[in-house]
């Protein structure tokens, strides 16, 4: 028989799982919700119902037709009002005067003179009109019951009946009595239905005039236009721009600032306006608050643009339509035109519009361009667009480096003497000794007797900040790019900026996001035509256009990227800019890949035939002949100064220095000698080509370093 051992003290141990009592725990139910009050839901329901939409839709229909019939009443009374007085041509005075037109407000005062006059001579009549209105109603009266009488005896002579006589005379008075009838049936319910008919043509009238607030009108007829740009709001705008001397000069001006603003002009797309400061009140205080300007005028930033014209302490505003400059402009003439072709030295491109709706046309004759901004925002067309309308004069040789190597520029193939394509180093290489080839021939032209006028050379390179960045050097250590004096490309370009103008060599570059590492400043300072996107800083603006025009009120850094792709500020002399300005702000034409190959199909149509170089050679020795014939191309024949000049821009090591006594020793050598055509020397394809066959057939090979 077992024991039970009964333990007298509690455990310390925990209890182990096997051993642990189970623990069971009770959750009790959720109360039940608390019911809503009453007064809570009630408030519910009506908030719901006070803001759906249906409810707003019919508070604002209501709204709008009874703000109809009420406006309606003021405008037609408004109307009535200015016709039996001179308020409206009191109006126009105090416009005139406010706008500065003194002669359009003595104009306007003579009318209200002749008004008053006429008006003066209308009130005096009705002095003796009563009793000319009784004369005439009784001489009216008489003649009529004589017209009748006379009829009667007419009808009584033909009827041999003596009551026709006044038959006329009794129609005439039954008709009368009926009239009389008619009237006093209608003249009750008109009495009832008049107030309505009347309040119906009120309502006509203010909704014909959208007589409402905006918010009061249907969806598709609210305006988000800005308000109209009238000297008042201009003034009010000023006196709110938080300048305190510009607003207690305001408030002290006897004709509370009118006497500041000239008249105020459409243009373009807008309106412009000059604006006399007052004394202590300085031009950069004006156009530091841009934005604030704007927003006092209900417009964004975007559209108002602020420079300083000649005139000391005046600013000039050009407030935009709102919404106007977010509208494109229209393709290029060279898309639309067919038939147009350049002039290097008089014509100008069409480039794009300025603000003002006139076209901007750019003189690219003897300018360095630079065109500059953030990535994608249209730098490359705009460039571009200037190419191909220059490419149109068949004058025009281009050597062409684009170092973002994506094919914006491969319509070109067959138009530019040499087009490199491409970002790596070895691009950059080839580049710079594109741009010192260039050089070279600028030296030769230079040599040339006097009075020499020589084919323009266009050198343009596009993302030039990859050359001015490119790490690379050559055999002796030298870099290719750097601002240094020993920098290849930088070097290249400055020879070409200092004396290239005068022989019709000229460089054109396109860069991004300009430092003064990838745009030196002598590069920048050394172009005649500086163009500018979209930038991020103001300092950036001074290094695209210069000090001079962002002083002036060039603000590409205010312009918006993205939005105003394709806009440029641009300085130079040689697009129309506004007397007193620095700059003009242009929205360039877009023109696509597919119409670019159009333009350049054209442009080729012009020449004889280009070969383009995709790369520059290093050779030391080179194949006369063959170049020759690379030369001429397609075309039967080539005048040898137009050959000389070819070699020359296909190498410059090795043809700079050929006359035409060179060119005719290798040509008579291969018996392909030049002959006279229409009076001017001239090179013949098919004796070129031939003797090319025959060389190599015979297996001589003739060259000439």
């Amino acid at each position: 028989m077992s024991e039970n051992v009964v333990h007298l003290h509690k455990p310390t141990d925990p209890p182990t799982p096997d051993t642990a009592p189970t623990v069971l725990t009770v959750v009790p139910d959720a109360p039940p919700p608390r019911p809503v009050p009453l007064w809570i839901r009630s408030g519910r329901a009506v908030k719901t119902a006070a803001t759906h939409e249906s409810t707003r839709a019919t508070l604002r229909a209501a709204a709008r037709h009874s703000l109809y019939t009420l406006n309606g009443g003021r405008i037609v009374a408004r109307r009535a009002w200015d016709g039996r007085t001179g308020s409206r041509y009191e109006r126009m005075i105090r416009a005139a005067e406010a706008a500065g037109k003194l002669e359009a407000a003595e104009e306007w005062e003579e009318r209200l003179q002749r008004f008053r006059a006429a008006r003066h001579h209308r009130r005096m009549d009705l002095l003796h009109s009563p009793v000319d209105a009784a004369k005439g109603v009784a001489v009216g009266a008489g003649v009529s019951i004589g017209v009748l009488v006379a009829l009667g005896v007419v009808m009584a002579i033909n009827t041999k009946d003596v009551a026709d006589v006044i038959t006329p005379l009794t129609a005439t008075i039954d008709f009368i009595a009926l009239l009389i009838r008619i009237v006093q049936v209608v003249w009750g319910p008109a009495l009832a239905i008049g107030p309505f008919l009347a309040l119906l043509a009120l309502w006509s009238v203010g909704r014909k005039q959208q007589a409402a607030p905006n918010w009061a009108l249907p969806a598709n007829a609210r305006s988000d236009e800005g308000e109209p740009i009238t000297p008042s709001i201009v003034v009010k705008a000023l006196r709110d721009l938080g300048v305190p001397a510009l607003a207690r000069a305001i408030k002290e001006m006897g004709d509370a600032g009118a006497s500041m603003l000239g008249p105020i002009r459409i243009a373009g797309c807008g309106v412009e306006v000059d604006v006399t400061l007052p004394s202590g009140v300085s031009t950069n205080e004006v156009q530091g608050k841009r934005r604030k300007l704007a927003e006092n005028l209900t417009r964004h930033e975007h559209e108002v643009f602020i420079t300083i014209p000649q005139a000391a302490r005046t600013v000039r505003l050009w407030v935009a339509d709102s919404g106007a400059l977010d509208e494109p402009i229209g393709p290029s003439p060279l898309v639309t035109d067919d038939t147009m072709t350049a002039d290097y030295a008089k014509g100008r491109a069409p480039w794009g519009q300025d603000l003002r709706g006139d076209a901007a046309a750019l003189s690219l004759y003897q300018r360095h361009l630079l065109i500059t901004g953030l990535s994608n925002q249209g730098k490359t067309v705009a460039l571009r667009s200037l190419a191909l309308w220059l490419a149109l004069d068949r004058s025009v040789q281009f050597l062409m480096g684009d170092l973002k190597g994506v094919g914006d520029w491969a319509m070109f193939d067959g138009l530019a003497s040499t087009l490199i394509q491409g970002p790596t180093d070895e691009h950059v290489i080839q580049v710079t000794e594109m741009v010192e080839g260039a050089v070279d021939e600028m030296n030769r032209r230079i040599q040339a007797p006097p009075g020499t006028v020589f084919p323009p050379l266009i050198v343009l390179v596009d993302e030039a900040q990859v050359a001015f960045m490119c790490p690379a050097k050559d055999e002796e250590r030298r870099p290719y790019g750097g601002s240094k004096a020993n920098s290849r490309y930088f070097m290249a370009v400055r020879k070409i900026h200092n004396q290239g103008r005068a022989v019709n060599v000229l460089m054109w570059q396109g860069t991004q996001d300009p430092t003064n590492e990838n745009l030196p400043k002598l590069v920048r300072e050394g172009a005649h035509t500086r163009a500018s996107l979209a930038l991020g800083t103001e300092s950036q603006a001074r290094m695209a256009l210069g000090d001079k025009a962002v002083d002036g009120g060039a603000a590409p850094n205010l312009l918006r990227p993205g939005l105003d792709r394709g806009t440029l500020v641009v300085a130079s002399d040689g697009i129309t800019i506004p007397a007193g300005q620095s700059s003009i702000t242009v929205r360039t034409h877009y023109i696509d890949d597919d119409s670019a190959e159009n333009i350049t199909d054209r442009a080729k149509a012009l020449r004889d035939g280009v070969t383009t170089l995709h790369a520059i050679g290093r050779e030391e020795e080179h194949d006369a002949l063959a170049d020759i014939a690379s030369v001429v191309g397609d075309a039967p024949r080539v005048r040898t100064k137009d050959v000389l000049a070819r070699l020359a821009t296909l190498n410059a090591d090795a043809y700079g220095g050929w006359s035409f006594i060179d060119l005719k020793r290798v040509l008579d050598d291969a018996d392909a000698e030049p002959y006279k055509s229409d009076g001017v020397m001239v090179v013949a394809r098919d004796r070129v080509t031939r003797a090319l066959a025959n060389r190599d057939g015979g297996g001589s090979a003739s060259a000439a370093g």
